[in-house]
């Protein structure tokens, strides 16, 4: 068994794209592998913001050899009156690479056997820069020289090793061959690699720690040194925290930590502007004391080695100061203003220029947060603070601290709405209303919070499709998915049972113009993001899509509730024969939709009098809402149902008797459709 080496030399890499592409590289590896019947033990990724590469182990001699047998034409097709071989069997036999002398005959057709020698793993890895390194695709690219090829970042060289060897093959006109380059200032330039099995050696006493797991793990080692040194509380489990780790992870090769600091008095900025100066502009590592106050030092890791190492803090330090200095400029320079300075350079900025202003943004938002703060019978203290922080939520737009540090937008709304005199829950809705600002991100938690977050979202979603802004392909520069993403995780996680489709026609008609749009494009929209996320969590399509069904209200998370229901009990041993039960029904009730009653006096058979009285039990208003205790009930009429369509033909030639049944099956198809669209369950 054998090793093979494949590294792609770059340019440096964003930090963001490094990951994203080595992992794209172990997919395209392995279906590669998977389509040239070439079997490898183990695939090993390796990258660092100069490289990308993948080390394969146990790599076998050869591909395995393949037998296929193909079926042609039947035999009365192959042959004509003359028993002469027609154009049919001829055409098979070429397309098989065969002849007609090789054809067998059985099962009333001619079969061929075709046979696939094994290749040499050497030829088959020679495609591997035509079939994997060009074919990789990524969200930036570059061109470079006169080519009009493109790349993440330029292709500088290529190392292609099984074991010793050389593989050849060429992307561009850089060549395959066995020398990499180590570290960009600690190392000579281009460095030898005798062996596919010695690369992360090789590279290392080159100053390059090429496995990015164990370059992490050197870092987190580090910084947690310097802090206990210090006796500095260092976070590095928190989602931001190790976001931070992973960006400078993929920027450097050789990682050295360190620690500088900064004047004590910049500790009366708020410690959001602090971490934000670090954290996001430079890079930096916060840490607090034992208390969890914020302290003046920061952490941080270069790419090299100890070698003047004070010149390095010392820079860190002077360019982290200059933006506190402005930080602090614009903390004390926008309080000698007021919120209402603030809103009236709102009413003159623009939100999108085939919308409107922010202002009326926001108005319109207040609209929608004030009929859901009702819907969810909200106190007149609550409604209140929606009708307050409505007017407001957009002020330190206009702020100079958010001018200078965009991501403060909301977190800077809350501090100086504090410091204007605004209660703790407007000033707290001001920042949660852009919540959750990922797929994953942090929800709102506080009710009027929510409520904001949600009324932003969705007129922005209304808005912007009756502007034609619609979302296409991977295409989403406004959004508009996250935002639908945002309102669907807040309804589940404040459990709030709303209505969509008549809050969203109420407030469409009452926006005129600037709102046109129709309310089911919306709903579908949203409805979409449903699907991603339930399926995301790995639940079968086929549920997903039953639980979506959008009969009677568009309510959220009834609509997820039911997925997760569906999901939950299609490993039972009966669900196969429930749903067959209730489908069998579904089928029959749409063929004659009547809201008729059922009258028992024209029953003719037990079946029919038991179906009714199992269905009678549970046809109350509170299992609307209630998935599980829906599905047990449903469940339970599966034998009452099998046993009347033994004995029961609904079609009856007596038209009263026919009408009845229909009105029956249409009482339990109502019951069905509040569980979702059985039909679209596969049976396994």
């Amino acid at each position: 068994m054998s090793t093979f080496l494949l590294e792609i030399g770059l340019e440096e890499v964003p930090a963001h794209l490094v990951t994203s592409s080595e992992g794209q590289l172990i997919e395209r590896t392995k279906k590669f592998l998977t389509e040239h019947r070439l079997t490898v033990g183990a695939v090993k990724p390796y990258s660092t913001p100069r490289r990308l590469a993948i080390q394969l182990t146990d790599v076998a001699a050869e591909s395995k050899s393949l037998s296929e047998e193909k079926r042609g034409p039947s035999i009365d097709r192959a042959k004509d009156d003359a028993g002469q071989w027609t154009k049919a069997a001829l055409g098979f036999a070429r397309g098989q690479g065969a002849t007609p002398e090789d054809f067998e005959t059985r099962d009333g057709y001619v079969w061929l056997t075709k046979h696939t020698e094994g290749v040499p793993a050497k030829d088959i890895l020679a495609k591997i820069g035509d079939e994997v390194v060009s074919e990789m695709k990524f969200s930036t690219y570059m061109k470079w020289a006169n080519n009009s090829f493109q790349y993440v970042r330029p292709i500088r060289w290529l190392v292609a090793l099984l074991d010793k060897e050389v593989v050849d093959f060429n992307v561009l006109d850089v060549q395959t061959g066995r020398f990499t380059r180590g570290h960009r200032f600690l190392s000579n330039e281009h460095v030898e690699i005798p062996a596919a099995i010695e690369y992360v050696q090789t590279l290392k006493s080159a100053n390059v720690i090429v496995d990015a797991d164990e370059r992490k793990h050197e870092i987190s080692s580090q910084l947690t040194t310097i802090a206990k040194e210090h006796d500095w509380v260092l976070a590095l489990d928190s989602d931001a925290a190790q976001d931070l780790l992973e960006e400078v992870n993929n920027i450097v090769e050789w990682p050295t930590a360190f620690s500088g600091g900064f004047d004590e008095k910049y500790l009366e900025i708020p410690d959001e502007v602090l971490i934000t100066s670090m954290r996001e502009h430079q890079r930096f590592f916060f840490v607090k004391n034992n208390e969890g106050d914020l302290l003046p030092y920061f952490l941080s890791v270069r790419n090299g080695n100890q070698e003047h190492l004070d010149n390095v803090i010392a820079g860190n330090e002077k360019v982290l100061v200059a933006r506190l200095e402005d930080a602090e400029f614009f903390y004390k320079e926008d309080q000698t203003k007021s919120i209402n300075d603030y809103m009236e350079k709102v009413k003159k900025l623009v939100f999108h220029e085939k919308i409107g202003t922010v202002y009326e943004h926001m108005q319109r938002t207040g609209a929608l947060a004030k009929s859901l703060a009702q819907l969810l019978q909200f106190n007149d203290k609550q409604i209140a603070d929606v009708t307050r922080v409505s007017d407001i939520y957009k002020f330190d737009l206009m702020t100079g601290m958010v001018g200078e540090f965009d991501e403060l937008q909301g977190v800077m709304g809350e501090q100086y709405a504090k410091l204007f005199g605004e209660n703790d829950a407007v000033a707290t809705a001001i920042k949660e209303h852009y919540m959750p600002t990922s797929a994953t991100g942090e929800i709102a938690q506080s009710d009027i919070g929510a409520v904001l977050a949600i009324a932003d979202k969705l007129d922005a979603i209304v808005t912007f499709f009756a502007a034609g802004l619609i979302p296409s392909g991977s295409n989403d520069p406004y959004g508009l998915r996250r935002a639908a993403t945002g309102i669907v995780r807040t309804l589940q996680d404040k459990q709030w049972h709303i209505a969509l489709e008549p809050l969203l026609r109420q407030f469409i008609e009452l926006q005129g113009t600037v709102a046109k749009v129709e309310v089911a494009v919306v709903l579908d929209f949203i409805l979409d993001r449903v699907r991603k996320l339930t399926l995301d969590v790995g639940i079968r399509q086929d549920l997903v899509m039953a639980g979506i069904n959008r009969a009677g209200s568009v309510d959220i998370v009834y609509i997820v509730d039911r997925i997760k229901t569906l999901a939950t009990h299609s490993e039972d041993d009966n669900f196969r024969d429930v749903v067959e039960a209730l489908t069998r029904v579904d089928r029959l009730a749409v063929k004659q939709v009547t809201n008729d009653k059922v009258n028992p006096a024209l029953f003719e058979n037990n079946a029919e009098t038991e179906l009714y009285q199992a269905t009678d039990l549970f046809k109350v208003d509170y299992l609307v809402g209630r998935s599980e205790e829906l599905y047990q009930a449903l469940a339970k009429l599966q034998k009452p149902i099998a046993r009347y369509f033994e004995e029961t033909m609904v079609n009856s030639e007596n038209d009263d008797v026919k009408n009845n049944r229909y009105a029956q099956l249409n009482v339990i198809h109502r019951l069905i459709n509040k569980l979702g669209d059985l039909e679209q369950i596969v049976i396994k």
